[in-house]
């Protein structure tokens, strides 16, 4: 297959995306808040809307930056920027099986006053518009994340054919919220924050194994297939 290599890319950062766990926290913290002051039905629309915020702007950064690199960048990006993305990809996969393992981050991994800062808005949040918003701050709490896969996936997909792009960019998109769309499934068949919150806290370091492996594997996948390729 000719794009092979772009398409694994691409699913291989919507994998490792979808092993972020800000998103998931604040969404379950906001499921819990949201179910002592609604009824059932209005707690459910407060959580597709925070999942609509988050996807929302994983789209558009995504296609951004895939559209600033199709037209910019017509021969792609340069061995030299591979090379950097690659030591950043290490440098997460380092920050997150080690130092996010200290009492300076939680089970998000994100340095905590971030991670406090989002998890206060979602204890306030009362209606769907202020949940859409607290999904577009809790994207942009993972942006030092988010950003570097932005840039994976988004040269990638600029190297495919026009009509493809968005509809692959539609597609990591999916992966990348999947665990909150199971969160909203897990909702929707009555299952307690407290016991989503708790299952989360016992598989901590296994989901930061998985999320700093992923980082990892996604690093050297891009350095065998694309500068030793190359």
């Amino acid at each position: 297959m000719e794009y092979w290599l772009d398409l694994s890319i691409v699913a291989l950062a919507a994998v490792v995306h979808a092993t972020l766990q800000l998103g998931v926290g604040s969404l379950v913290l906001l499921y819990h808040e949201s179910s002592r002051k609604h009824i059932r039905k209005a707690t459910k629309s407060i959580v597709s809307s925070y999942i609509a915020g988050i996807g929302m702007m994983i789209f558009l950064g995504l296609a951004s930056t895939a559209f600033v690199i199709h037209n910019f960048f017509t021969t792609g990006l340069a061995l030299e920027v591979l090379a950097a993305v690659i030591g950043v990809l290490a440098a997460f996969a380092i920050l997150i099986w080690f130092f996010c393992r200290q009492n300076t981050s939680n089970e998000d991994h994100m340095p905590r006053k971030v991670a406090e800062f989002v998890d206060a808005r979602a204890r306030i949040t009362e209606n769907n518009t202020e949940a859409f918003s607290l999904g577009v701050l809790t994207y942009m709490g993972e942006m030092p994340f988010v950003l570097v896969l932005a840039l994976v996936a988004g040269s990638s997909i600029a190297e495919l054919p026009d009509m493809w792009r968005p509809i692959v960019a539609g597609l990591y998109t999916i992966v990348a919220i999947l665990p909150m769309i199971i969160v909203r499934i897990a909702v929707k068949r009555g299952k307690t924050a407290i016991a989503m919150q708790k299952w989360r806290a016992h598989n901590k370091l296994f989901l930061l194994f998985v999320s700093g492996a992923g980082f990892a594997i996604l690093g050297a996948f891009i350095f065998v297939f694309r500068v030793l390729g190359n």
